[in-house]
């Protein structure tokens, strides 16, 4: 479906994409995982046309996306990191919006826009300004504006960020049904929890290069499924096992508290790339 060959961007002297090379299936729910500046928004700012790569070809289906640049913006919905909502129209007026600007006709328009609100549980609220939304209802307006001209696939970029647990499993849901729904979706996130929750793969990113790609479980498996998890010397220590009873018997060298937990995602990328996202 997206498929990048040997992509590169530069600002001056900085290398913000190093000869990236990357498919992504159709259907796929991809996650591309990586600390802030790891060249996340830069890539997604590529694929979407906003940005030119300075070598390499970004293509949809065999087409590259600077050949048609019509085509291509129309085959994606995009919802940034930041709000891009009008904050004075109301939620039915933002999709309306939308709308217009992709050419849907007042029938269509009226169609996708009852659709959308009312897969985001957003219909008692449409005559309300954006504004006056909460954060995770403005994502949700965010992400069901994104789909308002029925795009093949879907691109986040740090969609959860700043909203409470509770807000964020509730995107995560929405995602997880347009997933279902058959949709090409790729995610930045820098929250490891949420690649590991809703991602059927991975790709790791840092400093402009791609590290790994897989599922996350075949990164966990790689990295040991078992952590054994203890306070030494000023910071915490980490160790990785196949099974709990190989940690215990490990911990038992061990004169302090300690934790033998199941590893996650987060574990498995500080050990393989040795670098917290969070920093």
């Amino acid at each position: 479906m997206i498929v990048y060959k040997n992509v590169t961007k530069k600002y001056g002297v900085i290398t913000a994409v190093a000869d990236f090379s990357l498919k992504i299936k159709r259907g796929e729910f991809f996650g591309l995982l990586g600390p802030n500046g790891a060249g996340k928004t830069t890539l997604l700012r590529m694929t979407t046309t906003l940005s030119a790569p300075d070598s390499g070809v970004i293509s949809i289906d065999g087409e590259r996306i600077d050949r048609n640049l019509t085509r291509a913006k129309r085959r994606m919905g995009v919802v940034p990191q930041y709000s891009n909502l009008e904050g004075e129209l109301s939620a039915l007026q933002n999709l309306e919006y939308h709308g217009r600007l992709y050419g849907l006709s007042p029938r269509q328009r009226k169609r996708r826009s009852s659709e959308l609100l009312e897969f985001a549980a957003l219909t008692e609220r449409k005559n309300d300004k954006a504004k006056t939304f909460s954060g995770g209802m403005q994502r949700k307006l965010m992400i069901v504006k994104a789909l308002m001209h029925e795009p093949e696939i879907l691109l986040l970029d740090e969609t959860t960020v700043g909203l409470d647990a509770a807000w964020r499993r509730r995107i995560w849901d929405l995602l997880r049904e347009l997933q279902k729904q058959g949709l090409t979706i790729l995610l930045t996130t820098h929250y490891l929890e949420e690649a590991q929750t809703l991602c059927s793969r991975v790709g790791m990113i840092d400093r402009g290069c791609l590290k790994r790609t897989g599922a996350p479980v075949e990164i966990i498996r790689e990295a040991g499924t078992v952590v054994l998890e203890y306070f030494e010397n000023g910071e915490t220590a980490q160790h990785f096992f196949n099974s709990h009873a190989e940690a215990i018997a490990d911990a038992a060298r061990l004169n302090g508290e300690f934790k033998v937990r199941d590893a996650n995602l987060e574990d498995a990328f500080i050990k393989l790339t040795k670098k917290r996202l969070a920093d």
